[in-house]
């Protein structure tokens, strides 16, 4: 037998290795990782893992043969494009504003890429070109964006099917912590960014669509316009309007709609109790406090209250606050140590929000077995042979510890699955794109339900509105 034929033989039984580069390898990328590693031999995958931090791009190979850890800065061009050069396709799991150098080297190579990240207008842009060269460029495949559009579009699509005409959606979302680490009186701990919880609804008015009249929240009174759910096994949440729900409506089709509001789900309390910050002014992300690196907390929050030759700094916010001294908001206060002056800021040059963020954060991290919890609940309204029907959909998922969080696992899970589906040529369909067609949302849900991340579905008396 020539080598020739032998060389043949041993690439039919060892086919090449089909390189993924993953970009970035934050809390958010531990169960995308750890998914593909389990699927990388059957496969045949080789996952590059590159982060800034070498230390934890290794952390995060645990220890596979299939998995190589690299240091990248991505604004070392030439670092960069050497490695997306070299992948079968990309996934960047960055900040959403770095993605766009990412994709453009993606066209520039010809690979396909992946994030979980809203779709920006410099990311749409690229849109014909992207087409012209036959590539996918997969977004708001995570949780929020991401989950929410896959199941509500397998919905909406199902009550289409049957003749049904859409009347209502709202849909909300929550990273929270699960019951059983709940340890705090807000009922809160960070799960994701904590600049993001810290700056949720500014930049404009909230704006949704309520039995056809268009209805504005400004961000002022956001966290006092709150509708409540009931989310069985885990007991009463609210939500607060997010900000721009009608784009939504040529997303999911749904331009006739009366109704569309999206919302971000808390535990009932902790948007009364957030308001105090927003009043106070502590969310404001727009200026430089002077010598914010030497500032106690105390002095912190006595710099957004008036002066008073004789009141304490505490009396002072419950007068501005309106408050009592035995209201639960003033024991949410207390509790984040907001009063202690001997603990000492540290941020040169901090916004106001930067600050709030440093403060939160010592009493709102998860600890190492801390739990999370996602919550996401959809109520669809629709008429269907004359009669209005409504329908609501449910999803909680836990999470196993600090690493392994649910919010990383809804996260992370669709954009592993979603890659794979492209690698494969599962998906066809070119372009910049989010997961709203069927051959991207039926495998990934269907898919999802094996690990757990599945909806409970039940009929409702429909929610209608006597008033608009």
């Amino acid at each position: 037998m020539s080598s020739h034929k032998h060389f043949l033989i041993f690439e039919y039984y060892f086919p090449a290795m089909r390189e993924i580069l993953i970009i970035g390898a934050g809390r958010s990328a531990s169960s995308l990782i750890q998914y593909l590693l389990d699927q990388s031999e059957s496969e045949q995958l080789q996952l590059v893992i590159a982060d800034l931090s070498l230390e934890l791009a290794q952390k995060k190979t645990n220890n596979y043969p299939n998995a190589t850890a690299i240091a990248l800065d991505i604004f070392n061009e030439k670092e960069r494009r050497a490695a997306i050069e070299k992948a079968a396709i990309v996934i960047s799991m960055l900040p959403a504003h770095l993605h766009i150098e990412i994709a453009k080297d993606c066209l520039l190579f010809k690979k396909n890429l992946v994030t979980a990240s809203y779709i920006s207008d410099a990311m749409q842009a690229l849109d014909a070109e992207v087409k012209k060269n036959n590539l996918i460029f997969m977004n708001e495949i995570g949780l929020d964006p991401g989950i929410d559009h896959m199941s509500a579009m397998k919905v909406i699509n199902e009550i289409r099917e049957k003749g049904g005409k859409m009347l209502l959606f709202e849909s909300f979302c929550g990273g929270l912590v699960a019951p059983e680490s709940d340890t705090n009186l807000w009922n809160y701990k960070f799960t994701w960014a904590p600049r993001n919880v810290v700056l949720a609804g500014q930049g404009g008015v909230a704006k949704f669509i309520q039995e056809g009249t268009y209805k504005y929240i400004p961000y002022t009174s956001l966290f006092r316009r709150t509708e409540f759910l009931e989310v069985e096994g885990y007991g009463k949440f609210e939500a607060y309007s997010n900000r721009d729900s009608l784009k939504y409506r040529s997303i999911y089709g749904l331009e006739d709609i009366l109704t569309l509001y999206r919302g971000t789900i808390r535990r009932v309390g902790f948007s009364k109790a957030w308001n105090m910050f927003v009043q106070l002014g502590m969310t404001d992300d727009s200026y430089v406090m002077e010598d914010s690196e030497n500032m106690s907390y105390r002095q912190f929050m006595n710099s957004f209250l008036p002066y008073h030759p004789t009141d304490s700094v505490e009396i002072k916010t419950r007068l501005l606050l309106k408050i009592d001294q035995d209201d639960i908001m003033w024991d949410k206060l207390l509790e984040l140590d907001l009063f202690n002056d001997n603990k000492i800021v540290g941020l040169k040059n901090a916004t106001p929000a930067h600050i709030l963020e440093k403060i939160l954060s010592d009493s709102w991290t998860l600890e190492p077995d801390d739990k999370d919890m996602i919550v996401m609940y959809h109520k669809f309204g629709y008429e269907l042979n004359g009669k209005k029907v409504q329908m609501d959909s449910q999803m909680v998922c836990i999470g196993q510890d600090q690493t392994y969080t649910a919010m990383a696992k809804t996260v992370g899970l669709p954009v592993a699955m979603a890659t794979l589906l492209i690698l494969n040529g599962k998906i066809k369909t070119y372009g910049v794109q989010l997961p709203v067609l069927k051959e991207v949302y039926l495998p990934v849900l269907k898919e999802l339900e094996v690990y757990g991340i599945h909806f409970i579905e039940k009929p409702m008396p429909y929610l209608g509105y006597k008033y608009s």
